[in-house]
């Protein structure tokens, strides 16, 4: 027969706070990282997009504005599929890392 004393129960729950201590700050981390990365990425984009304008606006031709719309297109399609790549990429990081000191954890329980 085991007796938990209340020393016992203390440092369980002192364990299990930290254990959401870490936790909380490895979520707090990524999503900072995520939140950084998008606002990068908005902020590219737009000027990038101000560039195009200005770049269509001294076009002579139709053809030479097909020709420009078609590349920004094409590369604007291409940074956000590599930027939500990216993100897609920290989004998995922020799990395991935030899953991380429950995993330890359980293994300590185990």
């Amino acid at each position: 027969m085991t007796t938990t004393t209340f020393d016992d129960v203390q440092k369980m729950s002192r364990e299990n706070v930290d254990v959401a201590l870490k936790s909380l700050g490895s979520v707090s981390k990524g999503v900072q990282a995520i939140a950084a990365e998008v606002a990068d990425y908005s902020k590219k984009a737009l000027e990038e997009g101000s560039a195009h304008f200005e770049k269509l606006i001294g076009v002579k031709s139709l053809d030479k504005a097909i020709e420009v719309q078609s590349a920004f297109v094409k590369s604007s399609y291409e940074a956000y599929l590599a930027r939500l790549t990216k993100i897609g990429e920290l989004y998995a990081d922020l799990a395991k890392e935030s899953y991380k000191p429950v995993e330890t954890a359980l293994a300590k329980v185990k």
